[in-house]
């Protein structure tokens, strides 16, 4: 391939690209997973060109470490997108057609300015949906995939949506890995973390609720991060998103069906498996749907869990617990969820995001065991007054868990160092 001389930088972009790519498949290079060797492509690429300019040959480059990373992007990344995917302050990218790109910072979204057209999103979608193992046709034109940097990559194809595909990535953004992270960032009081760190030794039952981007992820990753190292976690996730450090964790995660509509293995079959896998904890990433039903058992027998759910405050959080377990079949009433709800759900903490875009933990309340009239009572432990998380008057249930492990729990509520 010989290089003309360009005329503007898109041209000389477009150039050195195709220079980076052949010499990807002379090399037999995997761009998704050999970035590193693509960088040193792109980088001899660029330095080629820089010392052909000395002839005038060629123009030179204005920035060669700019010129090197939008290469990386264009072959080994995504694209326009690459950028906003490796800025730390953007939480989330979402495409509405080529033409909208909006993303997130702290909450807050924006519209950029970036333009693309409907072959580049169509590439970036084959190009994530490959560094996944998932796809998506007209028989299955929804997906939920993991990119390589844990990123949530979420699609609905054209034809669902009206016009074009929609594209959304949900950013695994490590602000937090530990209850005393959160404190640090506002989201809650030192008082607070401390029991919920005490409550997750003990081995209680935690429901973390929350509207969409809340932070019901990263605040259960702190959570499980509290869970005592002689522990068995067996994980279920429609994709992996949970991050946390545990010598004995096993994390699973759900599959599409195939081409021949067959292997699809839903959430409720990793919860019932999990079961199987003589587990101390287990986690569920998020339920939505009739394994809230096997979860619920399995909490109900003993076994200490955790999970995630949307809802707009704790009560809610536990009424949706009440009804999604009747998803499960016509069988199962709500004579048998709402007591089994009551004796099985230990805590809930509500999330929720305030006006300038900051995740806080709105509630903590108790779940003492009591039903009056179909209706679960709560205890408030903890919930935000005046823009303030204080404590409230209730008490945890199952005091004796805390007992057994030498934790004073009124000294903790009750401030005490």
């Amino acid at each position: 391939m010989t290089l003309t001389r360009p005329d503007t930088h898109a041209d000389l972009i477009e150039e050195l690209d195709a220079r980076v790519r052949e010499q990807v498949r002379t090399e037999g290079v995997d761009p998704q997973r050999d970035a590193l060797i693509v960088r040193r492509i792109a980088e001899d690429v660029v330095r080629r060109h820089d010392e052909r300019s000395l002839t005038g040959a060629v123009v030179p480059v204005a920035d060669p470490g700019a010129v090197v990373g939008e290469l990386i992007a264009r072959v080994s990344g995504f694209g326009a997108l690459q950028p906003f995917l490796d800025d730390p302050e953007v939480e989330e990218v979402w495409i509405n057609d080529p033409s909208r790109v909006f993303i997130a910072r702290r909450g807050r979204h924006e519209l950029t300015n970036l333009m693309l057209s409907a072959a580049q999103v169509h590439e970036l979608i084959e190009r994530m949906l490959k560094s996944s193992g998932r796809r998506i046709d007209i028989s299955q034109p929804f997906v939920d995939a993991m990119l390589p940097e844990g990123h949530r990559l979420h699609v609905v194809l054209e034809g669902i949506s009206r016009g074009f595909s929609a594209v959304n990535i949900r950013k695994f953004v490590v602000r937090a890995r530990r209850l005393d992270d959160l404190v640090e960032l506002g989201s809650m009081s030192a008082q607070a973390a401390a029991f919920l760190d005490a409550a997750i030794r003990a081995g209680l039952n935690v429901l973390v609720a929350g509207g969409t981007q809340a932070g019901k992820t990263t605040f259960l990753n702190c959570l499980a991060a509290s869970i005592p190292g002689g522990d068995r976690v067996v994980s279920a996730e429609e994709v992996f998103e949970l991050q946390f450090n545990h010598p004995d964790w096993v994390p699973m995660q759900t599959r599409q069906a195939g081409l021949e509509g067959t292997g699809e293995i839903r959430l409720r079959d990793l919860v019932k498996e999990a079961l199987r896998m003589r587990p101390s904890r287990v986690i569920v990433g998020e339920v939505r749907a009739e394994e809230c039903l096997d979860l619920l058992l399995a909490l109900n027998a003993g076994l200490p869990g955790m999970c995630t759910l949307h809802a707009n405050s704790a009560r809610e959080a536990l009424v949706k617990m009440c009804t999604l377990p009747l998803l499960a079949g016509e069988n199962i009433s709500a004579r048998f969820v709402v007591p089994t709800v009551a004796s099985s759900v230990d805590l809930v903490v509500h999330l929720g995001i305030d006006a300038q875009g900051v995740r806080r933990v709105n509630e903590i309340v108790s779940v003492p065991g009591r039903v009056e009239n179909d209706i679960i009572e709560v205890e408030p432990i903890f919930e935000r007054v005046g823009g303030e998380l204080r404590r409230g008057a209730g008490m945890p249930s199952r005091l004796e868990r805390f007992e057994r492990i030498g934790i004073d729990l009124h000294q903790i509520l009750n401030g005490v160092h």
